[in-house]
């Protein structure tokens, strides 16, 4: 074989692919089915979405839960915040971060301005309370996973906090523990997202000592509000 007829092997000009193969997917068994995957763009709407996550049982947190606890705050926030799961207070409610952890974030949000129901968007990794406020497992995060990554894709928000190791490790991957990556910017899927400690965590620890976890998370939410000025900037020049 020619030079030019080995080059001409490459020459894929006037040659036509094979269609990927549709993958066609039972949208009726998805809320029922761990092994049914949700490719990115089932849902139209949020709405589309949460239709399903009532009635989904494609974990055993199915069985305890009162509530599907979905989300709350603004689908067009321009900030999006992944927590871990619900507690209690969230079961009863089927809303995210309205016990103690939930009104300490607002109040960390207020101090630099932002309101919870106008600037963004709370979800968690799963969407039912996980017995005795434990954390999720493996599998609970990963039946949950896909509806998450479509909220991420409806709201498209500019930043994407994570709070905590699980919401951290559910959405990246990185299992690296929190307060070794928290306040460090990190692009995921083009989101541009950070870690920060988890509101409960801050309960614990109470202290307001340069260095203590409130110190730290102080200094990230302003990081925060920074960063989301300047992404406003830019889009307005």
């Amino acid at each position: 074989m020619s030079q030019d007829q080995q080059i001409d092997l490459f020459n894929l000009q006037g040659v036509t692919q094979a269609p990927a193969p549709e993958v066609k997917i039972n949208r009726d068994l998805i809320p029922v089915s761990a092994s049914t995957p949700i490719p990115v763009g089932t849902y139209a709407s949020l709405a589309d979405m949460a239709v399903h996550c009532n009635q989904c049982q494609r974990c055993d947190l199915a069985a305890t839960r009162t509530n599907v606890v979905i989300s709350r705050g603004n689908p067009q926030a321009p900030i999006m915040i992944i927590g871990e799961g619900p507690g209690q207070t969230e079961d009863e409610t089927g809303l995210p971060f309205v016990g103690r952890a939930g009104q300490l974030l607002e109040k960390i949000l207020a101090a630099v301005h932002l309101e919870a129901e106008r600037d963004v968007y709370i979800c968690n990794i799963v969407k039912c309370r996980p017995p005795g406020n434990r954390t999720p497992t493996p599998d609970e995060s990963a039946a949950c996973r896909p509806y998450v990554l479509e909220q991420i894709r409806l709201v498209s928000p500019k930043i994407i906090l994570l709070t905590g190791a699980t919401a951290v490790r559910g959405i990246t991957g990185i299992k690296k523990g929190i307060t070794k990556i928290r306040g460090e910017w990190l692009t995921w899927e083009g989101y541009l997202c950070m870690p920060i400690l988890h509101p409960a965590y801050l309960l614990r620890n109470p202290s307001k000592a340069v260095g203590s976890p409130k110190w730290q998370m102080w200094q990230d939410i302003q990081q925060v509000r920074q960063k989301l000025e300047e992404l406003q900037a830019a889009e307005g020049s």
